[in-house]
């Protein structure tokens, strides 16, 4: 029989993720991989069974290694910051 991971070990390794997610520098990648980051953690959040959960966990925290070594390869060869980015930052900067 599987042992569930506990709630904080699941809320630990979503904020880790999305942490990793949002630290590629890379406009298209950034958004795409904390939006599927959350909608993966919101398709599990309700989930009791103990064996679908260590087998999520389990999942979960080998694609967060994958993708904390994506992010450090994308911050080495970065690119120009997009328009979209642009746009959001100056707006940030009116609003205060």
């Amino acid at each position: 029989m599987a042992t569930a991971p506990t709630k904080q070990a699941l809320l630990e390794l979503y904020h880790n993720s999305l942490r990793t997610s949002r630290a590629f520098s890379s406009y298209n990648f950034r958004e795409y991989f904390v939006r599927r980051t959350k909608d993966e953690f919101r398709v599990i959040q309700n989930e009791a069974d103990p064996g679908k959960l260590s087998a999520f966990y389990n999942d979960k925290v080998k694609e967060l290694e994958v993708l904390k070594r994506s992010a450090i390869v994308n911050q080495l060869y970065g690119g120009w910051r997009l328009v979209v980015e642009t746009q959001n930052s100056e707006r940030e900067r009116s609003d205060n």
